[in-house]
């Protein structure tokens, strides 16, 4: 006879052990989502500070230059609409895993690409496995981390800006040093550390989906993980939250776009030499980041953020008017302006979670937001030089990007109000 004490034992014993199996499956994939977070804009912003040095090596112009600035969010755009459809199908684990392959296996091959149109395609398959990423990153956030989403969701986009703002301060250095190739190549290894953990968190999960583990729990210790199971009911492009949600991802997208491929090439215009220019977009991540810092939380603690939206339209109005003006006096001030100005992109990823119940309707939002949102900002460099060729100066372009600004503060009012995605359509 078994006495009641013994099995209470037992049972404590039992829910220590699945405690800490949960626990170090919530470690892993707190490592896979940071890791895969300082990868996801390195192929962009490593690249964009060397463009003088790789046209003069590869015989490419300002056209060149256009194209490849348009490549990532066209691509963001693309694999934005087709990853909700592919996390189905293979899991949310199992695409974030098959992102770092591609964008590892891609960074690494440019590095050794030999003409202009072997560059744009391996650049482009590194920049498929960050659109990938982009979009399955909130909602494996929301699943694992679902009780601490301010935190993570901070530390997750922190990581994204510090991965925006390191790769161009460091590009020129490491070129002068070892050449321009390894200063883009360098940054694959950081992709294969982030695909070690997410194998071990596929790995784990596969193990707990088997047969024999019958009601096993994942490591969330939720049941029933899979997206599948989860399936939203409602048609996402009915709700105005979510056009919101389009359009100020879209805006902020573009005007980030179009300044991280050219900023360096209107202060080079201005005077301003190679190494400084390069270094005034690290210093426009570095915005970014501070804002990271501030905007999720923000946003998770007041029940409408729409006042974050005004302050960054303002800091966009004052950069861009410094910018134009005053390119060489005071261009630290006009760059950090515009840096701190992107606190509506955080904000855009962090109101992804916080406007859906469910993973399956954060991921539904999460691609619809971001797919649709880089086919407009995939418009925004190529539309910023054309401008620029046209008009023969920076004004008429900078004055497009003001303009985006007000569309921004159109957008941002329709998906701050307090509301959820899933009553809305």
């Amino acid at each position: 006879m078994i006495h009641p004490v013994s099995t209470s034992a037992a049972t404590d014993t039992d829910d220590r052990i699945a405690a800490s199996h949960i626990l170090r499956g919530r470690l892993l994939v707190f490592a896979a989502v940071i890791l895969s977070a300082l990868t996801l804009r390195a192929a962009v912003t490593s690249i964009s500070p060397l463009f003088g040095r790789i046209g003069d090596d590869l015989h490419f112009g300002s056209t060149v230059v256009g194209v490849v600035g348009m490549l990532p969010p066209a691509m963001f755009a693309v694999f934005g609409l087709l990853t909700p459809v592919i996390a189905k199908r293979i899991g949310l684990e199992r695409a974030a895993l098959a992102a770092m392959a591609l964008t590892t296996a891609g960074m690494a091959a440019r590095a050794f690409a030999p003409t202009t149109g072997s560059l744009l395609a391996l650049s482009a398959v590194a920049l498929a496995g960050m659109g990938i990423g982009n979009v399955v990153i909130p909602p494996l956030v929301k699943r694992y981390f679902s009780d601490r989403l301010a935190v993570v969701s901070t530390l997750y986009i922190c990581a994204l800006q510090i991965s925006t703002m390191v790769p161009p301060l460091l590009a020129v250095p490491v070129a002068e040093a070892h050449g321009w190739r390894i200063s883009i190549g360098v940054w694959a290894v950081v992709g294969l550390a982030a695909a070690v953990p997410w194998l071990g968190v596929v790995l784990a999960k596969r193990r707990s989906d088997a047969p024999h583990s019958g009601d096993a729990q994942d490591v969330t210790g939720e049941e029933g993980s899979v997206l599948g199971r989860e399936e939203p009911t409602g048609r996402i492009w009915r709700s105005s939250l979510a056009w919101g949600m389009v359009g100020m991802f879209a805006m902020t997208s573009l005007i980030t776009y179009a300044m991280l491929t050219w900023l360096p090439t209107i202060l080079i215009d201005a005077g301003i030499g190679e190494a400084p220019a390069g270094a005034s977009v690290a210093a426009f991540g570095a915005m970014g980041l501070i804002s990271s810092l501030v905007a999720p939380s923000l946003c998770a603690r007041v029940r409408n953020p729409y006042g974050l939206v005004l302050a960054a339209a303002v800091c966009y109005l004052v950069g861009f008017a410094g910018l134009h003006f005053s390119p060489t006096g005071g261009t630290v001030v006009w760059v950090c302006s515009i840096g701190l100005g992107t606190m509506t992109f955080p904000m855009s990823l962090t109101l992804i979670n916080l406007r859906t119940r469910t993973p399956a309707g954060s991921s539904g939002l999460s691609g619809f937001t971001q797919g649709l949102g880089y086919v407009v900002s995939a418009t925004g460099p190529l539309s910023f030089g054309l401008l620029h060729t046209l008009s023969g100066g920076w004004g008429v372009p900078i004055a497009f990007l003001t303009g985006c600004v007000a569309v921004l503060l159109v957008a941002g009012y329709l998906c701050c109000r307090p509301r959820m995605l899933e009553d809305t359509w």
